[in-house]
């Protein structure tokens, strides 16, 4: 095409796409990483992790399988598993070790190494109730001994591909702290049917973080996650990890009283459910067409 017959500002625009779309290659451009061949899921990692690549990688493409048999709908993405000095080349988020989905690259990222932010949420063993403390003694430890909240942070690589699933899908998830509900929802389901010996790792961590109550969190309610949620994620990482916690509790709960069927049901009521409802009609919405557990999420938060 000859461009020179058309004005300086068609000439701008196509400069600026050139170099948006030179951008988007360098961003996806892997290369200073390793690449793990032999599975669905598209996995590039940090030096020095061929075997957690492998283990992630088996896991999620078994989570693929599982979910294409329930609701016949399986997204695209590309999993990073990057140490503290790749992560920021690959990703502005500024908390290392906080799972991550980039909606737009399609591209899930998880920490290699154990982090300050892991850490962070350890608290005195002596200061909890001992069948707690003794749970997680036995739950999170490495081959030294020591306290870990890894086992828990690598089966969150299921809770973000839950963001690719409704992302792609163009679900109405209505609500922000709906779409991390839904996530948890999605691990829990999976961990419980498929690979249950994990349970532990899963739910003691969100046991733990309760237990130590909310008082030192600035921010509590739905209503501020609602208003808040880029910041409370970025800025106070901590306080979004309570959250977190309340969600994975809550689809604990909600699996043990409806099973997969609850989930389906969710899947296909939001896909039908297009237009954004009020905070009255979602929790009837809600109560009627998936589980009255999933309502009670809302309708129960500060009780």
């Amino acid at each position: 095409m000859n461009t020179n017959c058309f004005g300086s500002g068609f000439k701008s625009t196509l400069l600026l796409c050139f170099l948006l779309c030179s951008l988007t290659v360098y961003a996806q451009n892997y290369s200073d990483l390793a690449a793990l061949h032999g599975y669905k899921t598209k996995v590039y990692f940090s030096s020095g992790n061929d075997e957690r690549a492998k283990t992630v990688a088996e896991r999620m493409d078994k989570v693929l399988e599982f979910y294409n048999k329930v609701i016949a709908y399986e997204p695209e993405f590309t999993l990073l598993i990057l140490n503290p000095t790749d992560w920021p080349k690959h990703t502005t988020f500024p908390v290392y070790g906080m799972p991550h989905y980039d909606e737009k690259r399609e591209l899930l990222i998880i920490a290699s190494d154990d982090n300050d932010f892991w850490k962070s949420f350890i608290p005195p063993i002596e200061q909890l109730p001992k069948e707690l403390a003794d749970r997680i003694s036995s739950t999170y430890v490495d081959d030294s001994g020591d306290l870990t909240m890894q086992a828990f942070f690598d089966l969150l690589a299921i809770h973000e591909i839950g963001h690719a699933y409704h992302f792609q899908a163009s679900i109405n998830v209505q609500r922000m702290w709906m779409g991390e509900l839904f996530c948890n929802i999605m691990l829990h389901t999976y961990i419980a049917e498929n690979e249950s010996e994990q349970l532990p790792a899963l739910t003691v961590f969100p046991q733990m973080v309760i237990a130590g109550g909310k008082e030192e969190y600035k921010y509590t309610s739905l209503t501020d996650l609602e208003e808040r949620y880029e910041e409370i994620g970025q800025k106070y990482p901590k306080n979004y990890g309570w959250y977190q916690c309340r969600w994975h509790s809550a689809a604990g709960e909600i699996y043990d009283s409806g099973g997969v069927g609850t989930f389906v049901k969710l899947w296909n009521a939001f896909s039908e459910q297009k237009e954004t409802l009020n905070d009255e009609e979602f929790a009837a919405f809600l109560a009627n067409n998936v589980h009255q557990s999933v309502a009670d999420v809302m309708l129960k938060w500060d009780e």
